[in-house]
């Protein structure tokens, strides 16, 4: 004969099934960042339950490292190994409509922050651009930037703080100003001959123009200036 099931005994495998369901669905729950702190953030899976703060996965980690830290509403997957939230680990990011996909170019690389910077690379156009904002400062310091570039073009002004050194021939299309440094000496030094197809005016004199003391008008030339 079959033996009948208790009652007790029916509750707590309904009970245990109840568990394992509940476990087995949230091994993988999608959610939302709540909050951000300290390297840890905190993940919406509802609106009557939020995670406790774990930690989200990252590029690298190791001896070399990478920081992203997601964003509050930022659509997130947890991983959650047995079932335990408390255990999570925060997988970023799935595109939703609060932060739909910035594009639907699939040969674009791009990166959009939050300051309106956009840093992309097309790869169809062979393009690599770099948006910034209005105030926006570079730097790379300390070392050398070297540009194998055939052609490189400035379209703002550029300010050189310390020495030029230009190993190619310069060419100065609106004009030149120099002055002397702080600790004196000539404004420009030419080691070399000067050519000048209009005139070279010193102290309000002009090469071209200035007249020539002791000598009479007529067909002669006059002595090389001293």
């Amino acid at each position: 004969m079959r033996a009948e099931r208790q009652p007790g005994n029916m509750q707590s495998m309904n009970a245990e099934l109840l568990e394992l369901t509940r476990l087995l669905h949230n091994m993988i729950r999608l959610g939302t960042i709540a909050e951000v702190a300290n390297g840890r953030a905190r993940v919406r899976l509802s609106p009557k339950l939020t995670t406790t703060w774990l930690r989200w996965a990252a590029l690298r980690a190791g001896d070399a490292r990478s920081w992203w830290a997601p964003s509050v509403g930022e659509q997130v997957v947890l991983l959650s190994p047995g079932g335990d939230l408390t255990a999570g680990a925060i997988l970023p990011a799935i595109y939703s409509d609060a932060f739909p996909a910035p594009s639907d170019n699939p040969a674009l690389h791009a990166t959009y922050y939050p300051d309106g910077a956009v840093v992309q690379y097309d790869s169809q156009a062979h393009t690599l651009v770099a948006t910034l904002p209005d105030g926006t400062s570079v730097a790379a310091a300390p070392g050398k930037v070297t540009s194998n570039a055939e052609d490189t073009e400035c379209t703002g002004n550029l300010l050189v703080q310390k020495n030029l050194t230009v190993n190619g021939f310069a060419a100065l299309n609106a004009g030149m100003n120099v002055q002397a440094g702080k600790e004196g000496g000539p404004a420009a030094v030419i080691d070399g001959s000067m050519h000048a197809t209009v005139d070279v005016t010193a102290a309000g004199i002009s090469l071209v123009k200035h007249p020539h003391g002791g000598i009479k008008k007529g067909d002669e030339d006059s002595g090389a200036p001293k």
